[in-house]
């Protein structure tokens, strides 16, 4: 039995320990001890599957008011193409239309285009869109 639910401050090293399994290499900006800290300064749009007591998947999201955003959505290699992944998305977006969303975002990094076909199976579409960012530099005090 999957249980899908927030993150917990207990879920710590788990998490950690999946995404790095799951996102290999990060960029330092995505480190995850770092990514976690950050994101719980801001909100807990945070979900995971646990499976027998162990976190097995992950979903972050954000919301600014206007617009969804899915991130770091990982299914530990172990059990994947269970139907864990599909689950946790729509859990998310879920609780994210709880709060007022009705539009959801993702961005899927260049090499892994396989994931297409999965989040067309869950009615994402590809939509038209030139994707950029900038690095802001540590303010200085």
């Amino acid at each position: 039995m999957i249980i899908l639910r927030k993150y917990q401050h207990h879920d710590k090293c788990s998490l950690i320990q999946l995404w790095q399994e799951a996102f290999a290499n990060p960029a330092p900006h995505n480190e995850p001890n770092l990514v976690l800290a950050k994101k719980l300064k801001v909100d807990n749009l945070l979900f995971v599957a646990e499976k027998k007591g162990v976190i097995v998947g992950s979903c972050m999201a954000g919301y600014d008011g206007h617009r969804g955003w899915l991130y770091s959505v990982a299914i530990s290699k172990q059990t994947r193409r269970m139907g864990i992944g599909s689950k946790l998305v729509k859990h998310t977006i879920r609780e994210l239309n709880k709060i007022g969303c009705t539009k959801v975002n993702l961005q899927i990094v260049a090499g892994n285009e396989q994931v297409t076909a999965f989040y067309q199976s869950l009615g994402f579409t590809i939509e038209k869109r030139i994707s950029m960012g900038q690095f802001i530099k540590k303010r200085e005090h």
